[in-house]
């Protein structure tokens, strides 16, 4: 019988599941204030010149908040410039703006980013981080043990 384990893959589904969970919330609402402006009745030619309205998603259900949350919660056993990494790539940012966005260039981005799926789902599996071994052997280590 095989123990069931993540993968760098798995981690990553719920990376980018949780960054759509989050588009998908409701904007957050402050309390009290509220517009006193009547609707306002627009012309073809107001409309011509403005941007389409925001369609509204499904919101998400209780199951994938939960998921959300949980996933949020594995972002603090990264580092700062890890967690960065991961998040953009999660939300869909191309390598370009995650490049321009935490100042390394694209295969320094790519490690850190694979790096950071490798520690999660090191950390899942039930080990410890072991000591003295730089990125890439850590990356290749972890990667051959998911295989």
């Amino acid at each position: 019988m095989s123990e069931w384990r993540w993968t760098e893959s798995m981690i990553e589904e719920r990376f980018v599941e949780a960054a759509d969970v989050m588009k998908r919330l409701p904007d957050v609402c402050v309390p009290g204030h509220f517009n006193t402006w009547p609707r306002m009745l627009y012309e073809f030619s107001d409309l011509v010149s403005q941007e389409p309205p925001r369609i509204t998603r499904v919101r998400p259900n209780a199951a994938a908040i939960s998921r959300m949350e949980e996933t949020l919660d594995w972002l603090k056993w990264l580092e700062p410039i890890d967690r960065k990494v991961v998040w953009l790539r999660a939300s869909g940012e191309r390598w370009k703006t995650v490049c321009w966005k935490v100042g390394l260039h694209r295969a320094a981005a790519h490690e850190h980013w694979l790096y950071a799926l490798c520690v999660i789902a090191w950390r899942l599996n039930g080990h410890h981080l072991p000591k003295g071994l730089s990125k890439r052997r850590f990356i290749e280590r972890t990667i051959a043990a998911s295989a």
